[in-house]
Order: C-alpha cells, then structure tokens, then sequence
C-alpha cells in the first residue's frame, strides 16, 4: 500500500467520477480534505475482515475480488472494479469490515473517511439515494451468492459464476485472466478438484472455450439454463 500525493506522476484527478456530480461545492470540500489516495499492488488487502473499519474506499483504477473467511475457507462474493465503493455498511452502523478485498491488479483508490461520508449523505438527498442503491446492489449480489450455495448443485453453480464474471469488463485483459481456478472454484463454492472437473465437462459439451486461464463462454443459452434448474 502506498499513499499518492497531488504531485506524484500517478495521482489521479480525484472526485471527477460521476457519483461525486451531484455533490455541492461544500459539499466536494468535505471530500477532499477527508480523502487521501492510495495504492495498492496486486494481491494485496484492500480490506480484511473482522478490521475495524474509520473509511471506506472508493475505486479509482483497478480490479479487485471480495471474499468471506469461514471455517478456514473463502467464498468470494463479487468483483469490484473503477467507480465502485468498498465498506459502505461500515456508514451504517457497521464499525468492521464484513469482507476481505483483494487486488487482482494494481488498483488505485480513494479512502475517505466514514463520518464525512455519513455528513455528506444526510445532506444531500440525491446523493443518499444513489449511495443506498449500491448498497442495495452489493447485498443483492450476497443474497444471490448465499442461495447458491444452500440450493443448487455444483454445476448450477458454477455455471452461475461464470456467467456472472463473464459479464465483468476489465481495462486491460478478461475477468478470467485475472482469476486462478481456485478462484473460480470459490466463486462457485466448491473444491478446486471439482471446478476443474466440470470446467472440462463443460467444453466437452461445447458450453465454453478453455484457452489457458482464459475461459470464452460458446453457449450462453444453455449455460444460463443450468445455472437456473441448478
């Protein structure tokens, strides 16, 4: 981890993202003198669980993975990537992080303190409101991942995951370059042995494409119906 100044060659040009549009000039203030930008280099901790938690983190540049500790293993929960938030519970009431964060790149970010966050978003309602939406949209995305794993067969899910990752566009390369299949087989809530088993059943079967690490979804369609009978 490493903090970026204003002067340094790296610095990005910090409350331009769209979600900071609707704030008001006081309001753009409170950020930025509450803010500070860091860094942080593939396969490090943006976030551990169970970590107290004074910011959230708002990410500038980069791919990252979050991921549950329990009983030793990890099940990972989504991707997050440019103009995402991380911790945003720890604004509501939470004072530790529910997750792990993970940098599958270099990821550049903005860690902005939580109470200036919380003054912020009992001000300005339009704000709150696209606030509460993300917020919304990460527990869905938990909700989602928990059903998996009480109610569908291993290949249910990890036809699930890939369609998931397959629709998570990265700068640089695909999601599945990025992703071991260890990875994956955590996305899917399985063993390793498992996850490689199926992946080799489903391009057996014509539903993918296996190119090393890479991963090119050939049947979305029958995936997809997998995915749903479970």
């Amino acid at each position: 981890m490493k903090t970026i100044l204003e002067n340094d060659h790296d610095f990005i040009c910090d409350i331009s993202a769209p979600c900071f549009h609707m704030l008001q000039t006081p309001e753009i203030e409170i950020i930025r003198e509450s803010k500070t930008q860091v860094s942080f280099r593939q396969g490090e901790n943006l976030t551990k669980q169970g970590t107290y938690a004074s910011y959230i983190l708002f990410i500038l540049k980069g791919v990252a993975k979050q991921h549950l500790e329990e009983g030793g293993k990890n099940y990972n929960l989504r991707i997050v990537g440019e103009g995402e938030f991380i911790g945003l519970s720890t604004v509501f009431g939470k004072h530790t992080f529910n997750y792990s964060t993970i940098a599958l790149t270099d990821t550049q970010t903005l860690l902005i303190e939580k109470e200036a966050l919380e003054k912020i978003i009992r001000q300005n309602g339009n704000f709150a409101f696209n606030i509460i939406k993300r917020y919304c949209d990460q527990n869905d995305i938990l909700y989602h991942s928990v059903r998996n794993l009480m109610y569908k067969q291993m290949n249910g899910r990890m036809a699930d995951a890939l369609l998931y990752l397959s629709t998570r566009e990265t700068p640089t390369s695909g999601i599945f370059q990025l992703l071991t299949r260890k990875d994956l087989a955590e996305f899917a809530g399985i063993s390793t042995e498992s996850a490689v088993k199926i992946l080799k059943a489903f391009e057996r079967d014509g539903l993918i494409q296996l190119i090393d690490k890479n991963i090119v979804i050939k049947d979305r369609i029958q995936l997809e119906q997998i995915a749903e009978k479970g």
